[in-house]
């Protein structure tokens, strides 16, 4: 399997003087997903849980509705310059046919288009839609999640330059974690792993991420059907009018005992 990290020279520099010595860095590497031997699309990703990330990626792009929608998924031979494996290529063999278009994905369309556009084309693909009863969360748990998050970030500790993404029980007891170079992989690969383990429609799940919170990751907490997302870091304005149109609790600048709610306040026990 392909390495997650790897070793480079570095000039350190600091007030103490000056010091060249190796640094470890967070592996970036492309997946090509391919079906019947066609691209279908390339991500940059972090080696590692590749087979999680494609079912949460075409989960959250609605082309697949369940795991058993795939097949199998196998690795393709491609090789480096030493003639090794590169495990960069996955062929997807799907349960009944379906048509993509190369690279026409949600998260590509929605670029350059108004945000209602976007706000639509999620609201119409979703098969999840969010319950409003039935969840609701202390602000004391909330408070627990970004520890419980960055203490199973292994990666994060070896490279400092890996995001983060959790789903977690309502009581905040994790359930998985993975990381990748990509914030949008982290999420696909932890919606992926809750797919495959028959937890979707994950309708009493919370799912919580170590940076910012983007329109590309409300849009696959509500494919997944899940009810409350926590980011430490800031939502965007289209993250927050998604969020409020599929009524999900979005909170954002998780830190300590201090947190936005930006939409969806009821399922908040305040």
């Amino acid at each position: 399997m392909s390495r997650v990290t790897a070793r480079r020279r570095t000039l350190r520099i600091s007030p103490t003087g000056t010091i060249d010595r190796p640094d470890t860095l967070a592996v970036e590497e492309p997946l090509e997903i391919r079906t019947g031997g066609e691209s279908l699309t390339v991500t940059m990703r972090t080696p590692g849980a590749d087979i999680d990330l494609i079912h949460g990626f075409l989960f959250s792009e609605g082309i697949i509705a369940a795991a058993e929608d795939i097949v199998t998924a196998r690795y393709c031979a491609g090789t480096d310059e030493n003639g090794q494996n590169t495990y960069n290529v996955l062929d997807v063999q799907f349960r009944t046919p379906v048509v993509v278009k190369p690279r026409n994905f949600l998260t590509n369309s929605a670029c350059g288009l108004c945000g209602k556009t976007a706000l639509d084309e999620v609201r119409t693909l979703t098969r999840h839609p969010i319950p409003a009863d039935g969840v609701e969360v202390k602000p004391s748990t909330l408070a627990t999640l970004p520890t419980e998050l960055r203490s199973r970030q292994v990666l994060f500790d070896a490279t400092g330059g890996l995001h983060g993404a959790g789903l977690f029980t309502l009581d905040g007891e994790p359930l998985v974690v993975r990381e990748d170079v990509g914030r949008h992989n982290a999420v696909d690969k932890v919606i992926g792993w809750a797919l495959r383990e028959n937890r979707i429609p994950a309708h009493e799940l919370i799912l919580m991420v170590s940076g910012r919170a983007s329109f590309e990751l409300v849009q696959k907490a509500v494919m997944a059907g899940i009810p409350l997302l926590g980011a430490v870091s800031a939502p965007s304005s289209l993250a927050v009018d998604l969020a409020a149109e599929s009524d999900l609790t979005l909170v954002g600048f998780l830190r300590g005992e201090s947190m936005n709610v930006y939409t969806a306040t009821h399922r908040i026990a305040v």
